[in-house]
Formats: C-alpha cells, structure tokens, sequence
C-alpha cells in the first residue's frame, strides 16, 4: 500500500497542487457499523445528529479520513482492483494532504472540493464518472462543496 499511496501523492502534487508529503496516512478497512460509529464520535453534537439522520435514510458511509489519527478508513469490501474504490482512496488522501499541510479551509464543505475534483480526474483516467460510479451529478457536488452562511 504504501508504495501506491506514493504514486498517489506525487500524482496529487503534479495535478492539483497539493504538498509532496510523504508521511502516508494508516489505512485501515473496516466494517459498516464500525465505520458509522466511528466517524460519530469524530464529529460534534450537532454534525453527528445530521450525520446519524443521514445514515438512517439509507446512507451509507463510503469512507472517511480522521484528522487527528491520520487514518483511513475503508469499508471492508474495498478493493486495490475497482477503479470506483481506488478513487475513494484518492479522495481521502486529499483530505491527508489537507491535513498534514496545514492548508486552510473556510469550511468543511469546501474541503471537499478538491477531493472530489481529484476523485472525478482519478476515474476520468480509467474512463468512468462520478456519476456512473456513485450518483454524483454536477449539482448534488456543487451542494456537497460550498460553503453555505447564514444569514449576518
């Protein structure tokens, strides 16, 4: 793995302008329900409440980065071979790169812009979609990664 997620960084670095770190985040698969209770606890009280709200309408979690333990988590079906949960994989390293540089965000959405732009280039190149591969059109992802305010 590690050596993948090296080809991973530098292919990161030389497309989307992310830092060439090398520290490689744990990545660890695991179960649904393991995977659920494990990002709850990661969230606060008020973001875990949607997330749960989420999950109970039929959401599955497809894979999450942990800031403060620089781990990945996969579910446990994940497969090296499927173009869909490689680009999973690259998603999340983006969050790491995030992570581990230091780079700012104004908001949790807009963190996910540059995931979900690397994602999309990812299976772009094994000729596939977002959309193909996970439902994911052009406005549900202008949704998932805009920072939205309240009123002043």
């Amino acid at each position: 793995m590690d050596t993948f997620l090296t080809v991973v960084v530098t292919w990161l670095t030389m497309n989307f302008g992310l830092p060439a770190i090398y520290e490689h985040p744990d990545v660890k698969l695991i179960g649904q329900n393991e995977m659920i209770e494990l990002r709850v606890s990661a969230l606060d009280n008020e973001d875990a409440a949607k997330f749960r709200n989420t999950v109970e309408h039929g959401h599955s979690v497809v894979a999450f980065y942990d800031d403060k333990s620089r781990t990945i988590y996969l579910p446990s079906n994940w497969s090296a071979t499927s173009p869909a949960d490689v680009s999973v994989l690259v998603h999340e390293m983006v969050h790491h790169l995030q992570n581990v540089g230091n780079i700012p965000q104004e908001c949790k959405e807009g963190r996910e812009q540059p995931a979900y732009q690397a994602q999309a280039q990812w299976l772009k190149l094994v000729g596939t979609t977002l959309e193909k591969e996970f439902e994911l059109d052009a406005m549900t992802l202008h949704f998932l990664t805009r920072c939205w305010h309240g009123p002043p």
